[in-house]
């Protein structure tokens, strides 16, 4: 049976400069994202689009969002099978096309999660697979209509990536 489910947020836009909108260079990009009893989320355009760099811009939340709920997915994943997960991070990077018009699209985001399960014992395959059952689980991934491809990396817990690179040990990555 399925749930509905609705999310609210309010947003604010912050940035008359004393003109409104008069002219396209008259006016700053910043805004303030927010949802009841949390903690307000600066926002911008991208600075390519006179944007303010020290503010969040949506297409980085929108990559932050996919990394984000594969995340969530996968160490679900992970604790009902029993594989205990003590580190995750993820340096997810997303594609977008810009059109002649100004406009565009995304045209692919790739994760790329570094993992440290305890008592790994080098073989990916378990791994991977709760990585591509999280994929398919992912409600943000499942809304897009450009790729989105995960890309991991698993290591010992407690296992520094400065020692697995200086060791030279093969790194295994899945897909």
């Amino acid at each position: 049976m399925s749930k509905a489910h609705q999310y609210n947020t309010q947003l604010a836009w912050t940035g008359n400069t004393g003109e409104g909108t008069r002219a396209y260079s008259s006016y700053e990009r910043s805004h303030i994202i927010s949802v009841e009893n949390k903690p307000a989320i600066p926002g911008s355009s991208d600075p390519h689009f006179r944007g303010d760099s020290s503010r969040y811009n949506p297409e980085e939340l929108l990559v932050a969002s996919l990394s984000s709920c594969h995340m969530l997915w996968f160490l679900h994943m992970c604790s009902a099978q029993g594989i205990v997960v003590t580190a995750y991070e993820d340096a997810a990077t997303g594609s977008m096309l810009e059109d002649a018009d100004g406009g565009g699209r995304f045209t692919a985001v790739v994760l790329h999660p570094k993992v440290w399960v305890k008592n790994y014992d080098g073989n990916a395959e378990n791994i991977n697979a709760l990585h591509a059952a999280a994929h398919k689980k992912c409600f943000i991934a499942n809304s897009c209509n450009f790729p989105v491809k995960c890309e991991p990396v698993c290591y010992e817990a407690g296992e520094s990536i400065k020692n697995q690179i200086t060791k030279n040990k093969p790194v295994r990555r899945g897909g």
